[in-house]
């Protein structure tokens, strides 16, 4: 393997430590959770004791002012696992991001703190059922009334919906200017007219809670706007490559992983008198893998080298998301295929792997919309 060069000792002995906590509070339980379709508050507890929730946060806040490459750390060891219900990622990278860099000092003394020591579970609330990676297209409006707005409206796909004691709901607060009239509002579980439906079912990812919501004629103060009114979207736009950069290293993280159970396996297994390892087919297809892999972790490095420096461009990060999470796709279902039936046994990892992969082609925008962006750029002018 060509050897990474981004992380420090103090990154590795993090990674140690995230590793053994996993090994410990998760992995035991989380078919467990795959039931009950949501990751217990408790873990979140404990995952704040431990410093792995928003290490990025600054101190003045509660955190420890981490670079990004531990909340890297995190959530690559949570991918390796197969632990998709665990909804660190989106609290941690998406979620304390915005509050922090374009909240009110007011709103980042309120909830920081709290999400730092996983007493506050954070969702966003992009997605509705008429609008998926169109955000220009969102329905949900917000009326400000004096020292308030009054929220109408409705999501669906939130991630972390059921547990969310915050959630950051994208509204248009002027219809009228499009892009330019999309705010972000920070609202409080159990504010009155704001409900949680469902936990919806999902293919994969079946411990992790996603939900609907609904807002009707809430009543959110005006000190809970992130930012600017009319800003939500160049907020939106100016996130998003570390969204979609996160999306690719879980994705990578994942796809490595079903590689290595891949190859153990077919060093354990055999057909036809032989270890299926011994089958040329077989070989090949683990060359194959495993030199596109390494590509990959090229470029994904790279690109958090180019993060770390301010430097990730959309199209950049656009093509992270999209390269990567295709890949994974390929690279899982590939495993399930070396598996034979075995692969398609629910208790195998790569089984679980080959499902919850799926969604990455579609959430942080579909790939579709991905390959517009980077055609965008290269065509501009």
């Amino acid at each position: 393997m060509i050897p990474r060069t981004l992380f420090s000792s103090d990154h590795e002995a993090f990674r140690d430590t995230v590793r053994r906590f996993l090994e410990n509070e998760a992995v035991p339980h989380h078919e467990q959770w795959e039931e009950e379709g949501q990751v217990p508050r408790e873990l979140w507890r404990k995952a704040g004791e431990q410093g792995f929730l928003c290490p990025m946060v600054s101190e003045a806040y509660g955190g420890i002012g981490a670079d990004f490459l531990y909340s890297v750390v995190v959530s690559e060891e949570v991918s390796r696992a197969g632990l998709t219900g665990i909804g660190w990622g989106l609290h941690t990278e998406i979620v304390a991001p915005y509050i922090e860099h374009y909240g009110s000092e007011t709103l980042k003394q309120k909830y920081l703190p709290k999400m730092v020591t996983g007493e506050l579970i954070g969702a966003i609330a992009m997605s509705e059922p008429g609008a998926g990676s169109d955000l220009q297209g969102v329905k949900t409006n917000a009326v400000k009334q004096g020292d308030h707005y009054i929220l109408n409206g409705s999501k669906t796909f939130i991630t972390n919906g059921q547990n969310a004691d915050i959630v950051i709901v994208v509204a248009k607060t002027d219809p009228d200017k499009g892009a330019k009239g999309i705010s972000l509002l920070l609202v409080d579980a159990g504010t009155a007219g704001f409900e949680k439906g469902k936990n919806l079912k999902k293919v994969g990812m079946k411990a992790q809670d996603t939900s609907e919501l609904f807002f009707q004629d809430v009543k959110v103060p005006a000190e809970n706007l992130i930012g600017e009114e009319g800003m939500g979207f160049i907020y939106l736009m100016q996130e998003l490559p570390q969204e979609r950069l996160g999306i690719a290293i879980n994705g990578l993280a994942m796809a490595e992983s079903a590689f290595e159970h891949t190859l153990n396996y077919v060093k354990e297994r055999t057909a036809f008198g032989r270890r299926v390892a011994d089958f040329q087919n077989t070989q090949f297809k683990l060359a194959e893998m495993h030199t596109r892999l390494e590509v990959a972790r090229a470029y994904v490095d790279r690109c958090l080298e180019l993060h770390l420096k301010k430097e990730l461009d959309v199209p950049t990060a656009a093509g992270a998301k999209y390269y990567v999470s295709d890949l994974q796709c390929e690279i899982v279902d590939e495993c399930v295929q070396l598996h034979g039936g075995y692969g398609y046994m629910w208790e195998y990892p790569v089984a679980r792997m080959f499902a919850d992969s799926r969604v990455q082609r579609i959430y942080g925008g579909t790939n579709e919309i991905m390959k517009t962006i980077i055609s965008r750029a290269l065509l501009a002018g």
